[in-house]
């Protein structure tokens, strides 16, 4: 795992050149989801970057890389939000981070292949913040359905049709 200060990592100040990142919130990213992923940045060749608090296995890859980031509230949400360009692909099913990338200009999709955008990113927010006060008052609300076949496929796909749709070439005017 490298360091979040490591000298490989993209910064804010990248040069005008930016090609597409894959920027993974890994510290909740299902490992069915995680290996999806690897294999993807492989096949496509996208620079993906797992940012957690804690040890991500990941293959050598040159293609693929780990950030840790010391222990603390959000700190893997902040470092990808600061490294995150317009255009930039972040996976996250945490709200708050998906509404800061997204204001950020990034795409965003959960693990379960949603995707996230300024039309629905506000309304799931209220709705996660409605569902925590119900909890917060002894209201039992379940969680989601476990990360099955289904939801591994549906993901998949959609990050398969993503990266599609960022490698072809943008015609001329």
């Amino acid at each position: 795992m490298t360091d979040a200060q490591d000298h490989d990592a993209p910064s804010p100040q990248q040069p005008a050149e930016h090609v597409t990142t894959l920027w993974v919130d890994a510290d909740a990213c299902p490992r069915a989801a995680r290996d999806i992923l690897v294999r993807a940045a492989e096949r496509t060749a996208t620079p993906t970057w797992f940012v957690a608090n804690h040890q991500v296995p990941l293959p050598r890859s040159m293609h693929v890389k780990a950030l840790s980031v010391p222990q603390g509230a959000d700190a893997a949400d902040q470092l990808i939000v600061e490294r995150a360009h317009p255009g930039d692909m972040v996976i996250t099913s945490d709200l708050p981070l998906a509404l800061e990338a997204i204001e950020k200009g990034a795409l965003v999709m959960t693990t379960r292949g949603e995707a996230l955008d300024s039309n629905n990113i506000r309304a799931k927010v209220q709705m996660r913040d409605f569902m925590e006060s119900m909890r917060s008052s002894g209201e039992h609300t379940g969680g989601p359905s476990a990360y099955g076949q289904r939801e591994q496929r549906d993901f998949g796909n959609a990050l398969d049709r993503w990266l599609a749709k960022i490698r072809r070439p943008t015609p001329r005017a």
